[in-house]
């Protein structure tokens, strides 16, 4: 699903107009980027958790030649879903 399918999914089941519902989209990311940008944790229950995680410096290799690198540490956004949403997709994922 795009964000243009959410915005679309939203304005029908809410009968809200596709730019209202746009903005307030647009303002939900624009507020975890926000907060993981600043260290903190967006905990949006039961849904799930966005938060930042630091990876250390660790040794590579350049897949074309084989040469050892030195990836350097980062932080890095992630993401760690709720309780609801892992047996949501649990129970849809299952086949016959």
């Amino acid at each position: 699903m795009t964000k243009a399918e959410l915005i679309e999914e939203i304005s029908k089941k809410t009968e809200l107009p596709r730019r209202d519902v746009s903005d307030v989209v647009d303002h939900v990311l624009e507020t975890i980027k926000g907060a993981l940008t600043h260290g903190e944790k967006v905990a949006l229950i039961p849904f799930g958790s966005f938060e930042v995680r630091k990876r250390k410096a660790r040794e590579g290799r350049n897949p074309k030649t084989g040469e050892k690198l030195m990836i350097a540490a980062r932080t890095v956004p992630a993401f760690h879903p709720g309780k609801d949403l892992r047996d949501a997709v649990n129970k849809g994922g299952k086949k016959k």
